[in-house]
């Protein structure tokens, strides 16, 4: 007689980054249904799986849906599947709104209707009302703006929940447009950029400037505030070599009041030259002197969100992979958040060599990668082999510079613009793409 008193379990998934009136028809038809409602909350990890990181943490979420009227309880969901949740709970009902039917989740629904007929669940979709989706939710909050505190501690969040975090260059606002919008579908995963990486190099080329600490930091702060105003990912900056100790401390504190989630400091000292330039002489700081340096940075910061990563040089200098480990070492002890080690070599045979010896550190740290020389390898390869981020350099300035070029040189032979357009957007394109709508 008990068991036939029993309530029915009512299963729900959400991620619930924003609560909307979507989500509240799932819940109340989940009412309707009599029985206990249990919500699986996606972690971040599984969100990130196929779209972008949540503006909310998992805890913040949680306690926003626990509070909903008729949840009994709330538990983790680790994956994008739903089955392995729904095979310990065995609940009578799941209900989902009627967008997952097409898209990246159909599959996701298959798997669900399949697991609810082995003991004879029933799946209840709720009819999408339409106006409402992640993607106009991101266009809302980003036409609102965010707060340069949120900004900077999604790094650290992105560096929990996913295997490698991907960073692509910006030198300006287009070039950060870019980064912040380009999505792809591949393989039922939606695919974007994590984080953008605003470089030294591209900046000043942009600036039709030489890569030699010409531009200073008050120009590469206009640089910066562009892609800021327009964004919402978070931004690593390329710092150089930081300055002196006293110089480097009050940049901190500017970038971490900016909403900047890190900064690289290599460790050469003298005029910057860079790395990737052959037969040229250049001086690797004292191992001592940096890693006073990284302190002073760590020591200035307000914040735990802001991170110091250090740049190790040693095998650009030719000093080998015992150099880099000693280093590498020296400068997590003193504080550094990450380290990224410089490979200018096609095939990285001692990166490869550092990483499997860096694994064995008991004291380690998030690791770098720019493939800049090695770009046949792919995020997979860099993840195994222990990398955490890796940052696309300099790629949009880079391809950018042979098409504008080619199109100078065919207006030169042609006396006209005509032979152009096959490679020009149009101009309503150019108008739409910097329309606030658009934005």
């Amino acid at each position: 007689m008990e068991n036939l008193c029993e309530k029915k379990k009512v299963y729900v998934g959400m991620c619930a980054d924003f609560l909307h009136h979507g989500h509240l028809r799932v819940i109340e038809k989940a009412r309707e249904l009599g029985g206990e409602i249990i919500i699986g909350l996606l972690t971040d990890e599984a969100i990130v799986s196929y779209k972008r990181l949540p503006f909310l943490t998992y805890e913040q979420r949680k306690k926003i849906v626990e509070n909903l009227k008729g949840v009994k309880e709330v538990v983790v969901q680790e994956t994008l599947d739903y089955v392995p949740n729904l095979k310990k709970i065995r609940p009578d009902y799941v209900v989902h709104g009627d967008d997952w039917k097409i898209g990246i989740q159909k599959q996701t629904r298959q798997n669900v209707i399949d697991v609810l007929n082995e003991w004879g669940g029933q799946l209840i979709e709720v009819e999408n009302p339409g106006d409402m989706s992640s993607t106009k939710i991101n266009r809302f909050v980003k036409e609102m703006g965010i707060t340069p505190d949120w900004r900077i501690r999604q790094l650290k969040r992105l560096l929990i929940s996913k295997d490698i975090v991907r960073v692509l260059e910006a030198h300006n606002g287009l070039t950060a447009h870019i980064v912040e919008k380009t999505k792809v579908n591949c393989e039922g995963t939606t695919k974007e950029f994590d984080c953008i990486w605003i470089s030294s190099l591209t900046d000043s080329v942009a600036k039709g400037k030489p890569d030699n600490g010409l531009v200073d930091l008050t120009s590469r702060l206009e640089t910066l505030n562009q892609i800021l105003e327009i964004t919402t990912k978070p931004v690593i900056l390329d710092g150089d070599d930081g300055g002196e100790p006293e110089h480097f401390s009050s940049m901190v504190k500017t970038l971490e009041r900016l909403g900047v989630s890190a900064i690289i400091i290599e460790d050469k000292k003298g005029l910057k030259r860079n790395s990737l330039i052959k037969n040229t002489i250049q001086e690797q700081e004292e191992v001592s002197k940096f890693a006073y340096k990284i302190r002073a940075g760590k020591n200035s910061q307000i914040t735990e969100d802001f991170m110091v990563i250090a740049r190790i040089e040693s095998l650009v200098l030719g000093k080998g992979i015992f150099d880099s480990l000693i280093r590498a070492k020296a400068y997590i002890d003193a504080g550094a958040d990450a380290i990224m080690v410089s490979c200018k070599e096609k095939e990285p045979v001692e990166l490869i060599k550092f990483l499997k010896e860096y694994s064995l550190f008991e004291n380690k740290v998030p690791v770098v990668a720019v493939p800049s020389t090695y770009s046949h390898f792919t995020e997979k390869e860099l993840s195994d082999l222990g990398v955490d981020i890796v940052i696309y350099a300099n790629h949009l300035l880079r391809s950018a510079y042979p098409v504008m070029k080619k199109t100078a040189e065919s207006i030169l032979m042609n006396g006209r613009a005509h032979e152009t357009e096959e490679f020009c957007m149009s101009i309503k394109e150019v108008l739409e793409l910097i329309s606030p709508k658009s934005q």
